[in-house]
């Protein structure tokens, strides 16, 4: 009779698993032992970072993914990571360790005593199996859920003395068998009425989001839509992934997260199609109107809750590439005229140190065009989107949730998805210290990744928060070190524009360029 140790790893090798990222302690040791050799082990130093990894390695992949933690405080570790990956909708299949379920009751040192609640609300489904028997089952079902749209994260907890337990045997091979699909279309009717709204709109707009860039052929059916329709595109605002070609003519550049802010920058449109993205991830609060003056907003996306919490609009909920595909497919060629082409950008003079359109005019002509960036420094964003050209699906991650720690481990996993790709990540170096664990496992793999690390020695987006907000003496970004005072005169000439700085997310203007003025 096989043990649930072995009907375990029968089955995990039956549904594919080709990596583990983990930060193990000792309740996780009955589970890795005689750990197969056909299995890539990834340990990181730190459970934020172990996640950052197999977040964007799960998003580039496709796959679920397993992560294994140290039982309650691993998990608490790991829980700002885990936020992250399910704002990304990354299938990641969290496991932590349990103490022996004989001691349970009295709650030893690293037992959970609610293990299904700490990683709640962040993952789609929290379980611990009711008997060692059980694990087998619980993770097949876990790998099921974390796959299946709206794809996330999941949790199963693994009392440590299970896996020596005996069980069934046979259990593995029919869990393994079962096949579940879930990519969904809108009704026929509903992508007819679309199509029609679409066509005898006057000036419509196109803004894309991560789950346009997720779906197999997104990207790809977003241009083709574009095109055919003559549609200015945008990103919705705080994206994770970009949907959409940075170096097209069509492309506008980023939303600003606002509410009246956002509302502004599409001003003269009169139908909003949204492919891929909530509606919207607002931050800060700017009130105003929602919408434009006279336009109407339409959003195709496979999250139903996402669906459900949006202020305004018609949803449809849907795979959004396989959407766009069939209305593609109804939609004739449009007589509107191109978007204006927009102006060049403006260069600012050097200064003692180098700005964020500095950086990233250096950058520019140097990004391939297979590559990677994983980034979670925002601070100029409107320069990255100029000057940064993504022609590609998959080759922007950012931290979704805007949890700090992101770059340097994302990256990572970045590499090990898709080694053939050169990999940049971008942190400043506040944000650096959250996921500088992830350079141990970069260097012990001898990745060839490109860390760079944006120097400004102080919390400049809390300084910009400050002045939103205006609010006077917050501790960290109001030190007046001598360290601060010689940066903030190093820097008199500021990140992008000359008359004062450019702090992501407060950008009231998202993009340095406008439509040519036709006169």
């Amino acid at each position: 009779m096989p043990t649930v140790h072995q009907a375990t790893w029968e089955l995990l090798s039956a549904l594919g698993l080709r990596k583990v990222f983990s930060n193990p302690g000792s309740t996780e040791m009955p589970f890795l032992a005689d750990f197969p050799e056909d299995v890539d082990y990834v340990l990181g130093l730190h459970e934020g970072a172990v996640v950052g990894m197999a977040d964007v390695y799960a998003q580039l992949t496709g796959e679920p993914t397993l992560v294994n933690l140290h039982t309650a405080v691993g998990l608490g570790n790991a829980m700002g990571a885990i936020v992250n990956a399910a704002s990304a909708h990354s299938p990641l299949v969290v496991t932590a360790g349990q103490q022996v379920r004989a001691t349970l009751t009295m709650e030893p040192l690293l037992a959970n005593p609610d293990p299904t609640t700490l990683p709640k609300p962040a993952v789609k489904w929290a379980f611990e199996p009711p008997r060692a028997q059980d694990v087998p089952a619980a993770l097949a079902r876990a790998f099921r859920y974390a796959a299946l749209p709206p794809t996330g994260p999941v949790f199963v907890s693994l009392p440590m003395d299970d896996f020596d337990q005996p069980t069934e045997a046979g259990m593995t091979e029919p869990l393994a068998a079962r096949r579940i699909t879930g990519r969904s279309v809108p009704a026929p009717v509903e992508l007819n009425a679309l199509a029609k709204r679409l066509t005898a709109a006057r000036n419509p707009v196109l803004v894309v989001g991560a789950g346009l860039d997720a779906a197999p052929g997104g990207f790809e059916a977003g241009v083709a839509l574009a095109e055919t329709q003559n549609l200015p595109v945008w990103l919705a605002p705080n994206t994770s992934r970009v949907g959409f070609p940075t170096d097209h003519a069509h492309f506008r550049g980023s939303l600003p997260a606002g509410i009246g802010w956002l509302s502004e920058s599409l001003a003269g449109h009169d139908l909003i199609l949204v492919a891929g993205a909530p509606v919207f991830q607002y931050y800060p609060y700017a009130p105003g109107n929602y919408l434009p003056p006279g336009a109407e907003l339409i959003a195709i996306m496979d999250d139903p809750d996402a669906a459900a919490r949006a202020p305004l609009g018609d949803a449809l909920v849907a795979d959004p590439a396989l959407a766009l595909r069939g209305l593609l497919e109804l939609l004739p060629q449009t007589t509107r005229p191109a978007p204006a082409s927009l102006t060049p950008l403006q260069i600012p003079p050097a200064v003692d140190t180098l700005t964020a359109c500095q950086v990233y005019d250096i950058l520019g002509p140097l990004f391939p065009l297979h590559g990677i960036l994983v980034t979670e420094s925002m601070n100029g964003a409107p320069a990255m989107w100029d000057r940064i050209k993504l022609r590609r699906s998959a080759s922007f991650f950012f931290c979704a949730a805007g949890g700090l720690g992101f770059a340097i481990p994302g990256a990572v996993g970045a590499q090990l998805a898709q080694p053939e790709r050169p990999v940049l990540a971008i942190s400043g170096d506040g944000s650096a210290q959250y996921g500088i664990q992830g350079l141990y496992t970069a260097a012990s793999r001898q990745l060839p990744v490109t860390f760079l690390v944006l120097i400004n020695r102080e919390y400049g987006i809390l300084k910009g928060f400050g002045d939103y907000l205006t609010t006077t003496g917050v501790p960290a970004w109001t030190s007046t070190t001598s360290t601060t005072r010689h940066w903030r005169r190093a820097t008199a000439s500021p990140p992008c524009e000359p008359d004062g700085p450019t702090n992501w997310p407060l950008q009231r203007s998202t993009h340095s360029r406008r439509p040519k003025d036709p006169t």
